[in-house]
């Protein structure tokens, strides 16, 4: 089982786009029991009461584009904003990362990287950077691009490590 994480600042924008495209893309590969995927924040300022927010509406519409939330496996109609844990660094393999600032706040609450688990997504693609937060810069398909990208990247990284069938 690859356990994946994926982590931005509020988990109600590039973080759950992460997680759903991946979810899509290893469905539509039907290896998706190969893997465990969800994503959190870093803060808890979508997070009211201990109840996290849905994701945000244009996030969720540019999903909708691309056909991703029509199936169970990738129905993002409950998920809910959560802030990563200093458990989730022992349960998962991969926790990556939208932004460099997202990788010091989750070290911040993880500890030390001693694993190497904590990346950018982007760093496995030929661009490494972080992905631009579409709740400032208005550009959700732009945002959806990068995912899209490094999601990519990351299955054949996976493949190339020989962690994929």
């Amino acid at each position: 089982m690859i356990k994946v994480l994926f982590i931005c600042h509020g988990n109600i924008c590039r973080s759950p786009m992460s997680e759903f495209v991946l979810k899509d893309m290893v469905e539509k590969r039907g290896i998706q029991s190969q893997f465990e995927i969800a994503s959190a924040a870093t803060s808890t300022e979508e997070i009211w009461g201990k109840v996290g927010n849905p994701i945000y509406p244009p996030a969720q519409e540019e999903l909708k584009k691309h056909g991703i939330g029509s199936t169970p496996y990738t129905d993002f109609s409950h998920k809910r904003a959560v802030q990563v844990t200093k458990a989730d660094y022992a349960h998962y393999d991969y926790l990556l990362c939208a932004d460099t600032m997202n990788i010091r706040n989750t070290i911040r609450i993880t500890g030390p990287d001693v694993e190497h688990k904590i990346r950018l997504l982007l760093d496995f693609t030929d661009r490494p950077g972080s992905i631009a937060d579409p709740w400032y810069t208005g550009g959700f398909s732009e945002t959806y691009r990068d995912v899209v990208e490094g999601c990519t990247a990351f299955l054949a990284y996976l493949r190339d490590v020989g962690r994929l069938n």
